[in-house]
């Protein structure tokens, strides 16, 4: 099976559609696919619930489809860097599912995993939990929370082999594996493509099973959210 695509446009052609819900990796600008996101906001989908931890800045990464409206609700635990996405909410333009981070990463890591609900203390007592089940257990409210299970995921990895056998690197890491495994179909953005055989199988960070198809982007712009320097002494 030929997971490799030519380009960004042609991985996203035929598998994403008008109200699908989309995982899409990345924490903050680190670790985003950068390519798959501009082919998604160029194939002109629309009404899409997205997941991801924020939506990008203003006018890159998922930011670029808040200004083109191709967003309906985003499923997010940090929104503050985003004047677009702040006036749309505000202006009830945009539904929010606030979700606490390490709830949204349990909430993809237990829809790759088969699980259908699980129960959480964080939230508890706060807009989070509202119209969700709560439960005791040993003598603390917990809330149960549904998995996630994405239509479509859009991952980031550093390289992969022909068959999808992933690496990460660093810190990008971060929501990428979790978003791949909760995919019905995973497409991922990658660095640097080598054949079957060349990764070590201990260094491999996530199995290609998860993966469906691979886009070569070597050379991404890679954007720094803020950078902070200090004077010269």
């Amino acid at each position: 099976m030929n997971k490799l695509y030519p380009s960004a446009a042609e991985a996203l052609k035929g598998i994403v559609a008008d109200g699908q819900l989309m995982a899409v990796g990345g924490f903050g600008l680190c670790g985003i696919p950068e390519a798959l996101i501009a082919a998604l906001r160029d194939s002109g989908v629309r009404d899409l619930t997205v997941i991801s931890n924020n939506a990008g800045v203003d006018g890159f990464g998922l930011g670029q489809l808040l200004e083109t409206r191709q967003i309906k609700k985003m499923i997010s635990s940090y929104v503050g860097e985003n004047k677009e996405f702040e006036r749309q909410y505000l202006a009830g333009e945009l539904e929010l599912e606030f979700t606490p981070q390490g709830t949204l990463a349990e909430k993809l890591r237990a829809g790759g995993a088969g699980i259908p609900a699980f129960f959480t203390r964080t939230g508890v007592g706060t807009m989070v939990a509202d119209g969700k089940e709560l439960r005791e257990f040993d003598g603390h409210t917990y809330v149960m929370e549904r998995a996630l299970n994405p239509d479509v995921s859009l991952v980031k990895a550093h390289i992969a082999d022909k068959s999808g056998n992933l690496v990460f690197r660093r810190t990008a890491r971060n929501f990428n594996p979790a978003a791949a495994m909760a995919g019905k179909i995973t497409v991922v953005e990658v660095e640097q493509i080598v054949e079957v055989g060349e990764l070590d199988p201990d260094a491999v960070h996530l199995p290609g099973i998860y993966v469906h198809r691979i886009v070569h982007n070597p050379t991404p712009e890679k954007r720094i959210e803020k950078r902070t320097t200090r004077s010269a002494a």
